[in-house]
């Protein structure tokens, strides 16, 4: 997770990512814990409530065309949304090369943006992810006077990456996950997605997956950190969250971001999500510990029939599915 990333742009085209924030606790534990920012009528990063699709809250039927029942996205499948459009200077880059990533948000005036909604301690967030998920990185670039954002960044390997940032302008009632393609120059060697299963291990760290991802319903996940075969309770504070989970949806990377409902520092981190559609996603878990940022990654397969697990509700059929990023 740790790779450093420098992107020069983003350019339009169709991915969407499925992302999580998790709330976070002081190291020791004994300090009060963050808001479980998925609780009920409370708001997540860039104001979206927990399980719902990023930018689409406070949409009905009358604003499509035909005036049927609206289609709800998940987030960052398109560059522009809501009169807001991402705007990257160049979207080509050389894979292992340096680059500076430098982008705005033009507002529905069609100047670039400069008054944001701090959420998880930060203005912005953007997430690099290429097509084949075999990477990941949460990066958080410097806003100048003029609205321009830049991070220094480099890609690992030649390909097409999606970009995704997650924000809230100030003034507005939901946030936004904005996406747009990044093109890196190189050798370029296509691979199928990673396989894994229930538990993988990062930096010596072990992470166990339990539950299930539901397509069209709510699910309840859970990820379980330990080291050295101890159970790890002293995670810390990241970005305002115990630990920050993003879900991209293999084949056009719809993203999509959901609010923890544990309020622990470990070693359980848990939260209620709802897959899109059927098929593969790959989840990717940011968490802090020992000063450290440890990123574990797993692939799972969203089933539309799996039982639905004790307490969690199902989702109505006019219920949004969820897509918002919540950093």
């Amino acid at each position: 997770m740790n790779t450093a990333m420098r992107i020069t742009a983003f350019t339009t085209g169709l991915a969407a990512a499925f992302g999580l924030a998790l709330g976070v606790g002081h190291a020791t534990g004994t300090g009060p814990a963050p808001e479980a920012r998925a609780h009920a009528g409370q708001k997540g990063h860039s104001g979206h409530d927990a399980g719902q699709p990023a930018g689409h809250a406070g949409h009905d039927a009358a604003d499509h065309a035909g005036g049927g029942a609206p289609e709800h996205l998940p987030g960052g499948l398109q560059i522009s949304e809501r009169g807001y459009t991402l705007s990257v200077e160049n979207p080509f880059v050389t894979a292992g090369s340096p680059a500076d990533l430098r982008f705005r948000i033009l507002g529905t005036d069609g100047r670039p943006l400069t008054a944001y909604q701090q959420q998880h301690d930060k203005e912005l967030h953007l997430i690099v992810a290429p097509r084949d998920l075999s990477t990941f990185q949460h990066l958080h670039p410097t806003l100048a006077a003029d609205g321009t954002w830049s991070a220094t960044t480099a890609v690992p390997a030649a390909g097409e990456y999606r970009v995704f940032a997650d924000f809230t302008p100030v003034g507005a009632g939901d946030g936004l996950t904005l996406g747009a393609d990044l093109h890196a120059a190189g050798d370029l060697r296509p691979a199928p997605l990673p396989e894994t299963g229930r538990t993988v291990t990062v930096d010596g760290y072990t992470v166990t997956l339990g539950g299930d991802l539901a397509a069209g319903r709510s699910s309840r996940l859970t990820l379980t950190v330990s080291k050295d075969g101890r159970p790890v309770t002293d995670l810390q504070p990241y970005l305002g969250a115990y630990g920050h989970l993003v879900a991209l949806r293999a084949g056009d990377l719809a993203y999509l971001h959901v609010h923890p409902d544990t309020t622990t520092p470990g070693p359980e981190i848990g939260f209620t999500t709802t897959a899109p559609s059927p098929g593969g996603y790959r989840l990717f878990l940011d968490f802090q510990h020992q000063d450290t940022v440890h990123t574990a990654a797993f692939t799972v397969t969203a089933d539309s029939t799996a039982a639905a697990p004790t307490g969690v509700p199902t989702a109505a059929p006019s219920e949004e599915p969820a897509g918002g990023h919540g950093h």
